[in-house]
């Protein structure tokens, strides 16, 4: 089966109908949406700052992350359910979309961001974590990190302008 054909089968699922028509599923999906989106953000920007040494500089990195991260896991996981249900109300449209194609591209370069945080300097965070100095490599992923959900953020309001009106 091709994704088109995928995708028209979706359209044309009853809770794919019933988010595209309803009064109340798409807006309180939506909402609940960018609401968790700003709880994400926040704790991104939050911990982006630390390893760029703008705040917190007397905090270890590793307890900012510790704290923060349990935040940052929910509201990504509850991103991730809501938008999956709203692609479902009009999956055809936003496969479509280039403004949807650039946010999930922009979507995986920020989880191999995080990836590769993890994977390298994050692993030996016990090394710098008291340092007021944040490593380099650490800063470039702040400055990666920040970059990227402004243009999954702008992509996203993008993506609602492009498609026309339910």
């Amino acid at each position: 089966m091709s994704v088109i054909r995928f995708l028209h089968w979706l359209n044309d699922t009853t809770f794919s109908i019933t988010m595209r028509d309803s009064t109340w599923a798409e807006p309180v999906v939506e909402t609940i949406h960018v609401l968790t989106l700003t709880l994400f953000l926040g704790f991104t920007v939050l911990l982006d700052l630390r390893l760029l040494g703008l705040s917190m500089r007397r905090r270890r990195a590793s307890e900012v992350m510790g704290e923060l991260n349990p935040g940052l896991m929910g509201g990504f996981l509850v991103m991730i359910v809501t938008g999956v249900l709203l692609f479902c109300g009009d999956p055809v449209a936003f496969y479509n979309s280039i403004f949807f194609k650039v946010k999930m591209l922009m979507l995986l370069l920020a989880g191999l961001n995080v990836w590769l945080f993890n994977a390298t300097v994050g692993r030996k965070m016990a090394e710098w974590d008291i340092d007021s100095v944040t490593p380099g490599s650490a800063k470039a992923a702040a400055v990666v990190s920040l970059v990227l959900w402004v243009a999954i953020v702008a992509a996203g309001r993008a993506i609602a302008y492009s498609l026309p009106p339910p």
